[in-house]
């Protein structure tokens, strides 16, 4: 099966199980299939057995969902697509960061693969979306840093914005309320593990601002980049080697 034979249907539970594998890093279940996509468990198990059968999918019964390589490239295809129409829309037609993730949900489908590569070189072969996540290459190749959850910082410890999941505008409204946008450097301040929150202040921020709160489920879907802390220890869990529990 080629890419341009796949329903759109297909290429959104490829891009859906590609993007929860980058978040998580963990096995993916379908009931985390269903979740993200808010179709019932009995139709998301029907779309894995057609995406099996065509070679794109690995899922035995219970078990994990897994991309074939076949289908990591196909999910890979759109996952390009679709950051780089975020990144256009917001640059070049004005689009908010909390507004774009649905718009290009829908136009990933229509447009042909000579506008992508249009948009690419338009935009100067850029290689982040507004939201801090890397554009796979017309090869398929990304450039990453190394990021932890902001969920994994340490009290004290100070971050850079990486990233944000696009999939909550009512995440991305409250951060751009409160001026944290990807680049920003972050204070950690109190983290609250019963009240499952942490305290955050902008460190260019004003010294008499209050400082923003923000729950731990949140600060899971924000990836950070560790910055070398004043005492010299590590600035996360991860890179304590402790482990992550955070609001348990």
């Amino acid at each position: 099966m080629t890419f341009q034979s796949l329903s759109s249907n297909s290429q959104d539970y490829l891009k859906v199980i590609w993007d929860l594998q980058e978040w998580t890093h963990e096995p993916i279940q379908p009931a985390a299939i269903a979740k993200r996509t808010g179709m019932k468990p009995s139709t998301v198990s029907g779309a894995l057995g057609r995406l099996v059968v065509s070679g794109l999918v690995q899922h035995a019964p219970y078990g994990a969902v897994t991309l074939t390589e076949r289908g990591e490239r196909y999910a890979v295809k759109m996952v390009r697509r679709h950051r780089l129409l975020e990144l256009f829309l917001v640059n070049t037609l004005g689009y908010q960061w909390d507004e774009v993730h649905d718009e290009a949900d829908s136009l990933e489908h229509a447009v042909s693969d000579m506008m992508i590569e249009r948009i690419d070189v338009v935009l100067g072969h850029p290689t982040k979306d507004p939201h801090g996540d890397p554009i796979p290459g017309e090869n398929g190749e990304m450039s990453e840093v190394h990021s932890v959850l902001l969920s994994d910082a340490r009290q004290g410890s100070v971050v850079r914005i990486d990233r944000v999941n696009d999939e909550d505008p009512d995440l991305l409204r409250y951060l751009d309320s409160e001026g944290f946008g990807i680049g920003k450097d972050v204070r950690i301040g109190a983290i609250s593990r019963y009240a499952a929150s942490m305290s955050l202040s902008l460190v260019d921020g004003p010294e008499d601002a209050a400082p923003m709160a923000l729950g731990v489920k949140a600060a899971r879907q924000i990836r950070v980049v560790p910055l070398p802390s004043e005492d010299g220890g590590p600035s996360s869990e991860s890179e304590s080697g402790a482990p992550s529990n955070p609001g348990q």
